[in-house]
């Protein structure tokens, strides 16, 4: 694979979010642009925790192969997001248990969230009293269907940070791999404690 210090960062992301309990047996995908029609991302049942160079695919953005192993059918997801906003820079997928229980107890298509301080962990948050919009979408394995649903919706109204597959997980992007991993922290903090509050 070409750009070393993109493969370094993506292995060491994949990593920390597996120490964390965060993509258990396999679960879960995490991929990075690599320019305006391709991206690399984690290939397709293997143990985030022990993940290798070989691990990792090149993908277009239509999620064809370009180079190395197959990839995860939520591979469209990750390609919907970048062909969205040129400036997603990276896409990280897991599979807590807060945002798996969480995303199944949200009616219609947002989670709100309000009062929580780590809200400012999101871009464009100033405030724990701003209400924080998450964009749900039904799980689905027609991922085609669900990439256009995600292509449709951003296009319509552009939304920040991430979104839930309900039952499924959390899809956490930004606009490096830097921020991207700030919004997949605070994002799981949040559920967390709203899972908690609920309880």
């Amino acid at each position: 694979m070409s750009r070393p210090g993109l493969v370094q960062t993506l292995l060491r992301h994949c990593n920390e979010a597996a120490r964390r309990h965060w993509l258990p047996a396999t679960g879960g995908n995490l991929s990075l642009r690599l320019d305006e029609r391709h991206c690399l991302i984690t290939a397709s049942g293997v143990d985030k925790a022990k993940l290798s160079e070989a691990d990792l695919v090149k993908v277009d953005l239509d999620g064809k192969v370009v180079e190395g192993p197959k990839p995860s059918a939520e591979t469209l997801v990750h390609c919907a997001l970048y062909a969205s906003d040129p400036a997603i820079k990276a896409v990280f997928h897991t599979h807590s248990v807060a945002s798996t229980l969480l995303s199944r107890k949200t009616p219609g298509d947002t989670l709100w969230l309000e009062g929580y301080e780590m809200q400012k962990a999101i871009r464009g948050v100033t405030s724990h009293l701003e209400p924080l919009a998450i964009a749900c979408f039904d799980n689905t394995q027609d991922m085609q269907a669900l990439a256009q649903d995600i292509k449709a919706r951003y296009a319509a109204s552009p939304f920040v940070g991430g979104l839930l597959l309900k039952g499924h997980g959390l899809y956490a992007f930004g606009d490096s791999a830097e921020e991207a991993w700030r919004h997949l922290e605070g994002l799981e903090f949040l559920l967390q404690c709203e899972w908690e509050w609920r309880k």
